[in-house]
């Protein structure tokens, strides 16, 4: 089973509401073929919102694999072109070190496309974990 996910694209994902109330979504795809990963992030007013385009945001990605690997390796040193290209799906990218520990995650094959029936549980995933927060702020 490990050697069938080593050629999948894994996306790592995580919501949190910052200070201002807006859902921040942050994804960490590692594309598996090149071996490479690409951290971007989203914010959006509502948590359906944020589901919506983060599927949207994942379809991107599997869509754009070779094109933003090209940009991955051979385009590290020019950043206006990295944030024109993932602006592109409403993306920014994420150079923030720390992910969050709660996170849910989903792996792809290649190129294909997200089928929604995957997000179910990532969905649950994150609304859990933005319960949680909530549930630790009030406890505090």
């Amino acid at each position: 089973m490990q050697g069938k996910n080593n050629h999948r694209n894994e996306y790592q994902c995580s919501i949190e509401v910052n200070q201002h109330g807006k859902y921040c979504v942050r994804v960490r795809a590692l594309f598996a073929r090149k071996a490479w990963v690409l951290p971007v992030f989203f914010l959006s007013s509502t948590f359906d919102h944020a589901m919506r385009k983060l599927e949207e945001a994942l379809q991107f990605l599997q869509r754009k694999e070779e094109r933003l690997q090209f940009w991955g390796v051979e385009r590290s040193g020019d950043p206006t072109f990295s944030e024109e290209l993932v602006r592109e799906a409403g993306l920014r990218l994420d150079r923030r070190a720390e992910f969050p520990r709660r996170s849910s995650n989903v792996a792809l094959s290649p190129e294909k496309p997200v089928p929604a029936v995957l997000l179910a549980p990532v969905r649950r995933g994150l609304a859990h974990s933005i319960d949680a927060s909530r549930e630790g702020v009030a406890g505090s």
